[in-house]
């Protein structure tokens, strides 16, 4: 299935390296972000998860789950893992999806229907398995990011992105155009000047509209 903003996401049976259980189960009532990577052992994939193994403490400061997906087994990713960790100098504490039958990525649409691992395969096999999920603690799809394979992520912009998401969910005010967390952000045109000024003390209007005011605490 296409999987678009404000979609539920299906409530996959997930094999990891830190056990089996369903997505939702995992998600919970968190807000939880899935990186997924074409195959282990790879060079640009190993630097991304050092990264995410180094923000570790971010994470949990924004009460968010992390959890990993690439297409090879479970014992792959165990030892794959004391790459990452010896590379990136931090403990890769977050689950790893074993998808190396790819019925996690077709259900996320990351891969056609129709594709399968030859013999000898190599990650351009499974080159488009290169995304970021950011999902809601309703079990919602708020932001995807796709990247190719020679272009690894950049993972200011994935926290930035996450912090937005959270300052913005579920209030009428939206983030302008290279955003950072403090930073005064958009009323939505869903709120008159009266009810923005009610709602937020005091708006700045830049233009009709375009409105800003302080981010809210």
């Amino acid at each position: 299935m296409a999987l678009r903003i404000n979609d539920v996401v299906p409530d996959l049976d997930l094999v990891t390296d830190q056990g089996n259980f369903s997505l939702h189960e995992f998600i919970g009532d968190s807000w939880t972000i899935l990186f997924s990577h074409p195959k282990d052992f790879t060079p640009v994939c190993t630097t991304e998860f050092g990264a995410v193994s180094q923000l570790a403490a971010e994470w949990e400061k924004r009460s968010t789950k992390v959890i990993g997906l690439s297409v090879d087994g479970v014992e792959e990713h165990k030892a794959w893992k004391a790459d990452i960790e010896s590379f990136s100098g931090a403990k890769a504490g977050f689950p790893i999806i074993a998808d190396d039958n790819l019925a996690v990525s077709k259900a996320l649409d990351m891969l056609p229907a129709d594709a399968y691992l030859p013999d000898g395969r190599t990650a351009a096999d499974s080159a488009s398995v290169r995304v970021v999920f950011i999902f809601s603690p309703d079990k919602k799809l708020q932001l995807s990011m796709t990247y190719p394979m020679s272009v690894g992520r950049n993972f200011a912009e994935v926290l930035r992105a996450l912090d937005a998401l959270q300052t913005t969910y579920g209030t009428p005010i939206a983030t302008p155009a290279n955003w950072q967390q403090g930073q005064d952000v958009i009323v939505a045109l869903s709120l008159n000047d009266e009810q923005a000024r009610e709602k937020f003390g005091d708006i700045d209007i830049k233009l009709p509209y375009l409105r800003t005011t302080k981010q809210p605490s």
